[in-house]
């Protein structure tokens, strides 16, 4: 009933701003007024990867709940795992307003927040505070008028080490200045050093080894991502993560909204961000874990992003056109996937069209 209702209250969201909207939705989140998963999950959907297991391969992508406010809301809706952030070490509005436009005829969003956070403590205070239930990873990000990126991305790992399922790095946000200029190999390789090097003495002290994923952006030239790849596999990095919004406009009219700056999420990234997934699963064999982001909003374009190499898949623009009824329409999908299939569990359609989708042009 309450999922019901849910779904025909966002027509009312939609009438509102989309950060009104958002801050809503993250407070009825907050009061506990949310649809409750109906079922369990599937057993062939469950994923163990790293130390951790997820029981399916939803994730909520980075985003959505930037300061830990609403984890296991998440969680208990349906999601197999969430990731809260980005988060900045220090407080930081982001850019001003306006600075997020739905698209809704092309079911996509354009942003420009910038990293908007409330800081490290208000979020390691929270993840603190939960009980440590369900796959939980943390975005961390550096601020924008910062002299030294890298310490804050080191500063990220240290302050929500022992809180974090798993650390995201995100260097592919197009909204923070210069911040992408960090997936260029030769500063990569700086600031993985440094990561890794911070990760290694935790461990040496006896802490559990928490995973390190990249997230790259799908704006990366084609010729300058073997380079990219091997430079994440010579650190030994746990997962890459496929990808962020990107700055190009793709099938869009050119139209005053169409063009406003910012990262283009949503249904017209799905074509690029899956090519561009099926390359980098290529290029690392199928070695390192991939999480696949960007135009899911059905369960035949999450079967995609698997078929093409995800081994697990967030979501976030889809959710928000889609409602959470979306979360049981792609298990569904994706359990009748592996029946089609005649598989025994969801990892074993991971990249099985890694080769097609990897021929695709990433500009179609």
């Amino acid at each position: 009933m309450l999922r019901t209702t849910l779904e025909l209250a966002r027509p009312l969201l939609f009438a509102l701003d989309p950060e009104t909207a958002h801050e809503l939705t993250l407070r009825t989140l907050e009061a506990g007024l949310y649809p409750r998963a109906e079922k369990p999950d599937d057993p062939r959907l469950a994923i163990k990867l790293w130390d951790l297991e997820f029981p399916n391969p939803i994730g909520i992508a980075a985003g959505f709940d930037k300061d830990a406010r609403a984890p296991d809301a998440l969680l208990r809706i349906g999601f197999g795992f969430a990731e809260i952030g980005t988060v900045t070490p220090r407080p930081q509005p982001g850019n001003p307003r306006p600075r997020v436009f739905r698209l809704i005829g092309h079911r996509a969003i354009i942003n420009r927040l910038g990293f908007n956070s409330a800081g490290h403590g208000p979020a390691l205070r929270r993840l603190q505070r939960r009980p440590r239930l369900g796959v939980v990873g943390v975005n961390i990000g550096a601020n924008k008028e910062t002299t030294d990126r890298t310490a804050d991305y080191v500063l990220g790992l240290e302050t929500f080490y022992d809180v974090a399922s798993y650390l995201t790095v995100n260097i592919s946000s197009p909204n923070t200045p210069g911040l992408r200029d960090l997936q260029a190999p030769a500063a990569l390789d700086e600031l993985l050093k440094r990561l890794m090097e911070a990760r290694e003495r935790h461990i040496s002290a006896g802490a559990r080894r928490v995973p390190i994923v990249v997230k790259l952006a799908p704006d990366i030239a084609e010729d300058d991502l073997p380079a990219i790849v091997e430079r994440l596999l010579a650190h030994n990095v746990d997962g890459i993560a496929v990808s962020n919004t990107t700055l190009s406009r793709p099938g869009l009219p050119m139209t005053t909204l169409t063009q406003e700056r910012g990262g283009l999420s949503g249904r017209p990234l799905f074509n690029r961000s899956t090519a561009m997934l099926a390359r980098v699963y290529r290029l690392t064999g199928g070695r390192v874990p991939l999480i696949g982001i960007g135009g899911i909003d059905s369960a035949e374009t999450a079967v995609a992003k698997i078929e093409a190499g995800a081994t697990l898949i967030q979501l976030y623009t889809g959710l928000v056109y889609e409602g959470p009824g979306l979360i049981d329409r792609i298990k569904d999908g994706l359990v009748a996937a592996i029946e089609r299939a005649n598989l025994s569990s969801i990892s074993d359609l991971v990249g099985t069209k890694a080769e097609d989708w990897a021929r695709r042009p990433l500009d179609y």
